[in-house]
């Protein structure tokens, strides 16, 4: 079923999955019920209303705008987002991205239109048309989902909690959440009994579409450790971040599950010196774990294949790994040419201790951030732990990236990104390709030189050649493609008797 707009949903399939309580839909669209006044995900396990009685809408703002205030069974809001934001990556996807990061509250509706390359006016008439209401609406759908998480899971004060979901008043928030949830924020509270100490600390839970992978993803994060940045142990994995108010850390466990069709939750514990940071923090935890991949859809579209087919059933629900921070990984790429993992990251680790922040925290291990592409801008390559011509490239790179000329965060053109990248001297298909799949979450690249490709396809008993050049069957999936082949070279962290990294 295509969704891109209230007014092109097929209300005959949605009401279809409605009825059948298909989770697969929950956040591709709400159902909004006329005669109760609510909006629902299409899992909602309470009675099936009559078809005449129910309207579709594409975003949870959309339902709000329309007067609709949401379930307080199924918690609508509480959902992975929509796939197609990623497959698509269309200006109104890009913008939902930005806007869950927080852009609107720090920098308006201007700064979000020019994130994305547009007019304000121009792009509030795309997100209109596509998503059912304007950036304000969609924004304060995101503030109301995050404040709702904070007051049901934590003991923060209803002001504290206010400010860390991006309201700008006490006020604002109280009359936000009623609107919404049609309870005060007491209420709200009232209902939990298990909130956590008013401290820094906030713990939530990320919702995941199944099946899930959640193994495999710590390893692939804990194979690519960079040493005082990141650590990882048995099914989970911790790491510094570097947030608009302040700096933070994340932990996330992780584990596998199988039941196709259900949401899964990565847990994922926060401690952050500004809790105006909690929205910025949750958004990049999730893009880390590929949140809204559609995996049922990705299987499927490999069944029957005979090099990736039997992949994908050995490890159902596997996840293409994000980024908190877009610049990282195309600083970590531009190291990573041409060496081996466990070099790169030994590299990587040096360039942190010698240029990264300082930063103290409770998770033995975390003691920097990453250096920023402005600091790493300013550095003589000369002086770089690496070949002559890699460290000018990597210089170069940071300072298009420090200077805007080459933007990571999701907003411009995925193929204005890469013609960019591809200007700069020294980056070249390969590294252009690796940043789109991991910083911009493109779901179709592949990586016909890798090494690993390679190597895993002989493993398997595959001509190499022959199987690169029939890539193209694997589209619009290939970046999964690529990851179920560099699966098979990875090794485990999730083993219990594995030291700790």
């Amino acid at each position: 079923m295509t969704t891109t707009t209230s007014s092109q949903l097929d209300a005959e399939s949605c009401y279809r999955a409605v009825k059948s309580r298909d989770r697969r839909f929950d956040g591709v669209f709400y159902t909004a019920v006329r005669t109760t006044g609510i909006y629902c995900r299409p899992s909602c396990p309470a009675r099936t209303p009559a078809s005449a009685n129910v309207t579709f809408h594409v975003s949870a703002a959309a339902a709000q705008a329309a007067g609709y205030r949401a379930c307080k069974r199924c918690l609508p809001d509480a959902t992975p987002g929509s796939p197609d934001w990623d497959v698509s990556a269309s200006a109104a996807g890009r913008a939902m991205r930005l806007i869950a990061d927080g852009v609107v509250d720090r920098e308006g509706v201007d700064g979000l239109a020019r994130r994305v390359g547009y007019t304000s006016r121009h792009l509030s008439r795309i997100l209109t048309a596509e998503l059912g209401a304007g950036p304000l609406a969609l924004a304060r759908a995101r503030r109301a989902q995050t404040a709702r998480v904070l007051i049901e899971t934590t003991a923060l004060p209803h002001t504290h909690v206010a400010f860390a979901a991006g309201f700008s008043s006490v006020r604002q928030f109280n009359d936000t959440i009623r609107e919404v949830y049609a309870a005060s924020p007491t209420q709200l509270r009232g209902r939990r009994t298990n909130s956590r100490p008013a401290t820094g600390t906030v713990s939530m839970r990320l919702a995941v579409r199944t099946p899930f992978a959640g193994r495999a993803l710590i390893d692939f994060l804990a194979y690519h450790l960079i040493p005082g940045v990141e650590v990882a142990g048995p099914g989970w994995y911790a790491r510094t971040l570097t947030l608009p108010h302040g700096p933070g850390t994340v932990r996330l466990d992780a584990d596998d599950t199988t039941a196709a069709g259900e949401t899964a939750f990565v847990t994922a514990t926060f401690a952050l010196t500004d809790l105006r940071d909690t929205a910025a923090a949750v958004e990049r935890a999730r893009r880390l774990v590929d949140a809204d991949c559609d995996p049922l859809a990705v299987g499927d579209h490999f069944a029957g294949d005979p090099v990736i087919g039997p992949l994908a059933r050995a490890t159902p629900g596997l996840r293409v790994p994000g980024q908190v921070d877009g610049d990282e990984v195309a600083v970590r790429t531009v190291i990573g040419q041409q060496v081996s993992v466990v070099g790169a990251c030994t590299v990587t680790g040096r360039l942190v201790a010698a240029h990264g922040v300082p930063v103290e925290t409770d998770i033995p291990g975390l003691t920097h951030l990453f250096p920023d592409a402005a600091t790493l801008a300013g550095v003589d390559p000369e002086m770089l732990p690496m070949p002559r011509a890699r460290g000018r490239a990597l210089v170069g790179l940071c300072a298009a990236l420090a200077s805007g000329e080459v933007a990571l965060d999701r907003g411009p053109d995925r193929d204005d990104v890469r013609r960019r990248l591809l200007e700069l001297p020294g980056i070249g298909p390969w590294t252009a390709d690796y940043v789109a799949m991991r910083a911009l979450a493109h779901p179709d690249l592949f990586l016909p030189t890798d090494v690993g490709v390679r190597n895993a396809l002989a493993g398997l008993g595959h001509d190499p050649a022959s199987v690169i050049a029939g890539s193209e069957r694997w589209r619009p999936w290939r970046s999964y493609a690529l990851m179920h082949l560099w699966n098979t070279l990875m090794p485990s962290a999730t083993d219990p008797d594995r030291q700790e990294s």
